[in-house]
């Protein structure tokens, strides 16, 4: 077995060895094509197809940068954007959080949510705690609506006997004693 992994290790270090080397030459090519194309001297062989390759190969680099100096400008542009929502969505629950706080008191029977809001902090958040440490904040009991529902109120007097008979004299049915 461990032959098998040595003789596995040896391959992937001659191909390595042969990456590298490929690299090498490719840039002693680019090298030699730069200082030929400076010099007006032609790196090869001498033919002019060998000066077209290498301009092509210069074009599809250049014209690869580019795409990739766009790909990185719409990547920065995308992060600008992500980075403005995520602040966006940061506002939005901070703002959340203060409704909620201000819902709670007003359901604790606050008098003044701003002074509350002041204090809360003192007792750690929580309107429990308030409520218990400063109980003139709260009103004692919640207030009672009030109004008229039409009906009469329960155990006060009220005058049926002299409506009926008023209503019984107009009909003529009045007993007259």
């Amino acid at each position: 077995m461990d032959g098998e992994q040595n003789g596995t290790q040896t391959q992937q270090g001659t191909q390595q060895q042969e990456q590298q080397a490929a690299q090498q030459q490719a840039s002693r090519q680019e090298t030699q094509g730069k200082h030929a194309k400076e010099t007006g001297v032609d790196a090869g062989t001498g033919s002019g197809s060998d000066a077209e390759a290498y301009e092509r190969q210069l074009a599809e680099r250049d014209s690869r940068i580019a795409e990739l100096e766009a790909q990185i400008a719409d990547a920065a542009k995308n992060a600008e954007t992500a980075d403005g929502l995520r602040a966006e969505i940061a506002a939005l629950k901070e703002q959340g959080e203060s409704d909620r706080i201000d819902f709670a008191l007003q359901l604790a029977g606050c008098r003044n949510v701003k002074a509350a809001r002041a204090v809360l902090a003192d007792h750690g958040g929580d309107v429990e705690k308030l409520k218990e440490a400063e109980p003139w904040m709260f009103a004692d009991t919640p207030q009672k609506q009030t109004g008229k529902t039409g009906f009469p109120n329960a155990g006060t007097a009220t005058d049926e006997g002299k409506q009926l008979k008023h209503w019984e004299k107009i009909a003529g049915l009045a007993d007259d004693e």
